[in-house]
Parts: C-alpha cells; sequence; structure tokens
C-alpha cells in the first residue's frame, strides 16, 4: 500500500494542506458530530509561516481518496519558542452547530408529525442536511421545543422515544443511522494476530433486574380517566437474581406499544454498553485497503474476554504520531444500538 493511500490531507477553499506531524480523527454513532486535530512544526529562525487556516474556515479531511469529515475549523493555535513554530488546526463536523446552538423554530411546536420532519425542521435552521437510514415512523400527536434546549437536545428527545440513534456522515449531514449500514469489517479482530491491546470496563452499575417505563396518554371521548392516561410497561432481565428497579419517566404522550418498547430497549443497550470494549490495531486500513470505520460489523475473537461473536464499530480513531499509524476501535453487541433489540443472553448477578 503506497504512502499516499494514507497521506491526511486537509482542504480549505481551492487549498489543500498536509504534512502533518501528528493526526487524531474520531467518529463515534453516540457523538453527533466528527472531530480532527492536526499538527505541524517548522524549525527556525530563517522560516516563517504565512497561516492561511483561520478559525471558522469551511475544510474538508481525507485520508487517501476517502473523504472522512465535512466541517469547520474551530480553533487554529500557533505557538513558538526561540526554536521552532508549532501549529494546531482542530476543528469538527457541520453537525457540531445542532449541539452547541439554541432550537429557535417559530412555530416551536409540531402536531401529528412523522419523526423525520421534526427533525429535519430543527437542523434546517443552522443549514444542516438530514439523512434517515429507517423506516417511517408513527406520527407524534404533539412535540414542542424546551425554551433554552439546544437543538440536539430536542432532536435527542424525540429520538430517544423512538429508540432511534443520530450521528453524522462524511458529507456533515446528519444521520439518523442503522445499526451496521456500512456493512461489515474484511478482517477479523483477533487476539494474538492484530489486537494491540484491548480495555473492557465491564460495567453493570447501570443494569438492572426491571424497567419501568410511565407516562401518560391522551383520552378521548370514548375513553378518558387515570386509567387512561396513566401508562406503564415493564420489561424484566430474568438474569439477575437480586432485584433491581429502575423508573423512566417520559415526559412526553406515549401508547402502551412504546412504553413496552422502550422497556425492552433499555433492558438491552444497557446490557450492551457494559460489554463495549476497546481494541487498538496497528494502521488505518484492513487488510483489502478500506479504512476501518465505524456503524460496521466485526468479528472479534478475544477468549480473555471471552467474545467470539459479531460486535459493532461503534467509534474510531486514527491517529499518528512518531510512534506510527494506530486505530482505536471502541466495539459493543450489535443489540445495544438496536432500535428492536432480540434480548441479549445475560450473566447472572
Amino acid at each position: 500500500m503506497s504512502e499516499m493511500d494514507n497521506r491526511v490531507t486537509l482542504t480549505v477553499g481551492d487549498m489543500e494542506y498536509g504534512g502533518w506531524k501528528s493526526v487524531e480523527i474520531t467518529a463515534d454513532l453516540e457523538r453527533q458530530f466528527r472531530t480532527f486535530k492536526l499538527d505541524i512544526t517548522w524549525q527556525w529562525p530563517g522560516q516563517t509561516v504565512d497561516q492561511r487556516i483561520a478559525a471558522g474556515d469551511a475544510c474538508e479531511v481525507r485520508i487517501g481518496k476517502d473523504l472522512v469529515l465535512t466541517g469547520y475549523v474551530f480553533k487554529a493555535p500557533i505557538r513558538y519558542d526561540g526554536r521552532q513554530i508549532s501549529l494546531s488546526i482542530e476543528g469538527s463536523s457541520c453537525t457540531q452547530d445542532l449541539v452547541d446552538c439554541a432550537a429557535i423554530n417559530r412555530p416551536n411546536q409540531w402536531k401529528d408529525q412523522p419523526m423525520l420532519s421534526i427533525v429535519e425542521a430543527l437542523a434546517s435552521s443552522y443549514k444542516v442536511k438530514v439523512v434517515s437510514e429507517i423506516a417511517e415512523t408513527a406520527r407524534l400527536g404533539s412535540y414542542t421545543i424546551v425554551p433554552g434546549e439546544t437543538v440536539f437536545q430536542a432532536i435527542d428527545r424525540l429520538l430517544s422515544l423512538f429508540r432511534v440513534f443520530s450521528t453524522d456522515d462524511a458529507q456533515g449531514r446528519l444521520l439518523l443511522a442503522s445499526p451496521g449500514s456500512s456493512g461489515r469489517a474484511s478482517d477479523v479482530l483477533e487476539l494474538g494476530k492484530n489486537i494491540l491491546s484491548a480495555n473492557a470496563s465491564m460495567d453493570y452499575s447501570q443494569v438492572f433486574s426491571e424497567y419501568r417505563v410511565i407516562g401518560q396518554q391522551k383520552g378521548n371521548d370514548q375513553k378518558n380517566g387515570a386509567a387512561v392516561s396513566e401508562i406503564e410497561s415493564v420489561a424484566t432481565d430474568l438474569g439477575y437474581k437480586r432485584r433491581r428497579v429502575t423508573v423512566i419517566n417520559e415526559g412526553l404522550q406515549i401508547s402502551p406499544d412504546f412504553s413496552l418498547q422502550r422497556a425492552m430497549w433499555e433492558s438491552s443497550t444497557r446490557v450492551g454498553r457494559a460489554q463495549t470494549t476497546t481494541y487498538q490495531v496497528q494502521g488505518w486500513r484492513q487488510s483489502n485497503g478500506d479504512l476501518w470505520r465505524h456503524n460496521t460489523l466485526v468479528r472479534v475473537k478475544d477468549p480473555v474476554l471471552g467474545f467470539d461473536d459479531d460486535m459493532l464499530i461503534s467509534k474510531v480513531t486514527y491517529s499518528f504520531s512518531a510512534q506510527g499509524s494506530v486505530t482505536t476501535l471502541q466495539v459493543a453487541p450489535p443489540y445495544t444500538f438496536d432500535a428492536n433489540p432480540t434480548p441479549p443472553k445475560k450473566p447472572s448477578a
């Protein structure tokens, strides 16, 4: 594989910059924006810096010919002493604006609208496009922005109800994602072959034996009163011997089906998060030349941690330093991100 295949370039306007001394690029299913940090150093005296890159510049980041990020430069700090000048460029996807900025839609309420229409309206205030990989959802009776909340907070409340997760794509768009939609990794993560290191917290402190979701639904001419307005659904984890109960209070109007699905989703995703593991491998590409990508399925064979199964890559970080190029992969069971998960096998506790 040629060196050009892994050359990191930053494009700002019609200028392309490379030759970075250190690199860190991260994409994460559980974050709404990708980030990058690029560093370069010059020796001086006798050499000056013509700094054409400034905070606020629109940019694209590529590894070889692969586009990995579209967004903006947020920081461009420069440091120097008597021997050298150091320049850092930091930035993120277009979707960071949704995390930082307030939801300002007017009117601020939607009635009888599908989820996608509401998300598109919220994101359009900051000219962020939305791409959906999920099936059309049921219409929501009523949804209102909470004064002062950010766009992402407004979107996240909505997505939690439908058990959908969002992230960004390489083009800087908001992606309502389907788990594993980026395909399957060609390589296997295997102890003794390509795994450099592993880190698994195996933290089950947020896993419970019983998940209760409570909420309300609006009555009508035929149905009214407390029996109709109050909803409670329960999902039970039979793998736990001792009783641990958590109650989730939905702030929106929900149906009995929604509340039951939410309870089952909480049960599965919390177990999946407890098994989340971080691996490091040498290089940024697999043996077939493809970059390691998040939201892809990968086979993991790790007898130390007891894994011999398909896992979902939920986060990927490409890093380069004096020690070479390394990819850090965070993996979790696929049902962790599934809107309608199959109940996982869980250890007794």
